[in-house]
């Protein structure tokens, strides 16, 4: 895919989700693009989660080798599975690195923004282990009342069944599933996945709501 190609989808990409008219989004793109920092020669559009000096650590190569890689594969063009499945077979990587690669790999070229996931919308994920009953925590998420409790001033929807082994529910923005695994001495691990956010300017604020949230709640 060439690099006008991938900037086309992304205006395309950002007026499904703000509704703005293809001048406009294009407008606010290359602006973005204006202050996009270059490095080792390549245009990196954003920045990918691990480090140049972590990356080259633990597979071999630094992030602008598995780039150019990944685009001397002709079938790079055909999606993330397509590159995922040409890097274990082809490089041996493993499943993990296979997709952190790939992702990163979309977010340097600008296919994928921070925090954006496999279907375009945006997401965060917070995990905290406390001294939390789970089963007693899973009651409140459950219940509208204790779910007013835990979210006061918010509207929620339990979106699902209440015999699933996770909890979901439907925020003003988004949808949140909760997983609690018991640890031992009376400890819960809670993790907090808030994905189907629309834009990822919104990310940072939920990324400390949850922080201060999981805070709050073990205290």
């Amino acid at each position: 895919m060439t690099t006008q190609q991938t900037f086309k989808r992304r205006v395309r990409q950002r007026m499904a989700r703000t509704g703005e008219r293809y001048t406009q989004a294009r407008r606010v793109l290359l602006e973005q693009q204006a202050d996009t920092p270059r490095v080792g020669g390549r245009e990196w559009v954003s920045q990918p989660e691990m480090s140049g000096e972590a990356i080259r650590s633990n597979t071999g190569r630094g992030w602008n080798e598995w780039c150019d890689l990944i685009e001397a594969f002709d079938g790079h063009a055909e999606g993330h599975s397509a590159v995922v499945e040409h890097l274990m077979a082809e490089h041996d990587l493993t499943g993990w690195w296979a997709q952190g690669v790939t992702v990163s790999w979309e977010r340097i070229t600008g296919q994928r923004l921070p925090y954006q996931q496999s279907d375009g919308l945006f997401g965060v994920s917070k995990t905290k282990t406390m001294a939390v009953d789970a089963d007693e925590l899973r009651a409140l998420l459950l219940d509208p009342e204790g779910r007013d409790a835990l979210f006061p001033d918010m509207t929620t929807e339990l979106r699902s069944r209440p015999t699933s082994k996770n909890v979901r529910i439907a925020m003003e923005e988004g949808s949140v599933e909760f997983t609690l695994a018991s640890k031992p001495n009376g400890r819960t691990s809670v993790n907090v996945a808030h994905t189907r956010l629309l834009d990822h300017t919104v990310v940072p604020a939920w990324q400390d709501f949850w922080t201060e949230w999981l805070e709050a709640l073990e205290e």
